[in-house]
């Protein structure tokens, strides 16, 4: 975690507290069958249509295990640093209508991947638990105002995602605010995309996060009563969710009192928990091996052949850029877009690193982008950093290119654009700070009083004057270099 980070998260609970965080990532796998019948995995689909009696627990039915949803958990495994070996298959009982055979099958005492870590952009590393492989639910809608059951006319049940091949990751007790358990949903989702072992789309809920809150008095080791906050469906509100579920843990205990174990609900509207269903332990759900299924034992050569097979993961990506000079947190962002090869390949061609990872930032969040040729991307900004071209006239240009994927020198000259002489500029600001002497006073007295949204204002105003003049040919960074040096004289 960054320092910004640590303080920022401090500053959330009343002093003498921190928070105790563990996440519970479900990811729906990418396979074109469900876990343990032939029935079609895919999201869109009209209700109860990707069925199957295995699927809908119809008398007489056996399940098979679907190999590649077994593969693509061992590529998670891996990429996570656990231990993968023999697991076994179990039954966890409970009684809902989205659960069509009354049980779910999933693992226990014996999950398939176990005792990992995942290390942080930020550089904190944390603890995995367990990888286990289940099956996926079904998807209740209560209809009426809420959308919860408690209050609903009736309600209505699609067994299009019962029987999904899912992974559940677990990790240890061991995040420390909700900025940080948002990077690990992110570096998480970055690397189960790149194994390709899932689409990690958290709004069509193939990734969903389950959050384990708990609080105690700053620097203590114990684990307190914590409270699982489900239906969170996107970053932002996990964080929300995290800020609002401590301090309500901290104001009990301020009272007096104590939170019960409980699964609660996000009420993103409310910005709020809310109860749901008293926490049931793992002896409730009567866990016991299914006698219909053999257990998994990956062969060693099975692993190791999975391994070799494994891309470069995020981590080594953004490593890759930092070696070439680039700034985490720029690396980082061009690895989230899945940009940092034609960064890299980019920077490898002669490219400066920051004009690369700057574009690629802001410039380049747009369709087409990854189809962008490494060298005449390269060349752009080799045009840009020689002044050739201002870096307004780059981005024009490089718009051009994603759309086109003509060359810059082609698509500069077809435009006109050509770099102004340093004489020819600083002859313009000198006739517009004439035209404009009211105006150069205050830029002026705004630097002398150290007033920047003043300044920054005039200054707004000389550099619009500029680039209407030149018609956008001016260099913006050499015009606002002109202006505080003559403004610097002017004092």
């Amino acid at each position: 975690m960054t320092a910004t980070q640590r303080s920022t998260e401090e500053d959330l609970l009343p002093d003498g507290w921190e928070m105790v965080i563990g996440l519970e990532v479900h990811a729906e796998l990418a396979t074109r069958t469900k876990m343990f019948s032939p029935a079609a995995n895919e999201f869109g689909g009209e209700p109860n249509t990707n069925i199957h009696p295995v699927c809908l627990g119809l008398p007489g039915t056996l399940p098979v295990v679907n190999r590649k949803a077994v593969e693509l958990s061992i590529r998670i495994g891996l990429a996570l640093d656990c231990t993968v070996g023999r697991c076994v298959w179990a039954r966890k009982n409970y009684f809902y209508p989205d659960m069509p055979k009354d049980y779910q099958i999933s693992q226990y005492d014996l999950p398939l991947n176990s005792d990992g870590q995942l290390e942080l952009p930020s550089g904190a590393v944390i603890g995995i638990e367990r990888a286990h492989m289940e099956e996926d639910t079904g998807k209740s809608t209560h209809v009426g105002e809420s959308g919860r059951i408690h209050d609903a006319g009736y309600s209505l049940v699609d067994y299009n995602r019962a029987g999904v091949p899912l992974i559940e990751i677990v990790s240890r007790p061991e995040i420390t605010g909700p900025e940080q358990a948002k990077e690990y949903v992110e570096e998480l989702r970055s690397i189960l995309v790149a194994v390709g072992a899932s689409d990690g789309k958290m709004e069509e809920g193939s990734l969903r996060v389950d959050a384990n809150v708990s609080v105690r008095p700053t620097g203590a080791e114990e684990l307190r009563t914590r409270c699982e906050i489900k239906n969170v469906n996107s970053l932002r509100s996990l964080g929300r969710a995290i800020i609002f579920e401590a301090r309500r843990h901290v104001q009990l205990y301020e009272n007096g009192e104590a939170p019960r174990q409980e699964t609660r609900h996000w009420d993103e509207e409310g910005g709020r928990t809310r109860a749901g269903r008293s926490k049931e332990e793992a002896e409730d759900y009567r866990y016991f091996a299914d006698p219909d299924l053999v257990p998994i034992d990956p062969s060693q050569e099975w692993i190791d052949e999975i391994r070799a097979a494994l891309p470069a993961l995020p981590k080594d990506r953004r490593d890759a850029l930092t070696g070439h000079g680039a700034d985490p947190a720029a690396a980082a962002t061009a690895v989230n877009r899945g940009l940092d090869g034609l960064a890299l390949s980019a920077i490898e061609n002669g490219a400066d690193a920051e004009r690369v990872l700057t574009h690629i930032a802001h410039n380049l969040a747009v369709d087409g982008a990854d189809n962008l040729d490494a060298g005449n991307f390269a060349e752009l900004v080799k045009m840009e950093t020689s002044n050739a071209l201002t870096s307004t006239q780059a981005k024009q240009v490089l718009a051009e290119m994603v759309e086109t994927g003509n060359d810059p020198a082609a698509i500069a000259t077809a435009h006109g654009f050509e770099a102004m002489d340093t004489g020819e500029l600083e002859a313009l600001v000198d006739s517009l700070i004439a035209d404009h002497s009211d105006e150069w006073q205050r830029f002026v007295a705004a630097g002398q009083a150290d007033d920047q949204k003043e300044r920054k204002k005039m200054q707004g105003f000389f550099t619009g004057q500029i680039m209407k003049a030149t018609k956008g040919q001016a260099d913006g960074a050499a015009v606002n270099k002109l202006l505080s040096t003559k403004a610097g004289q002017a004092s």
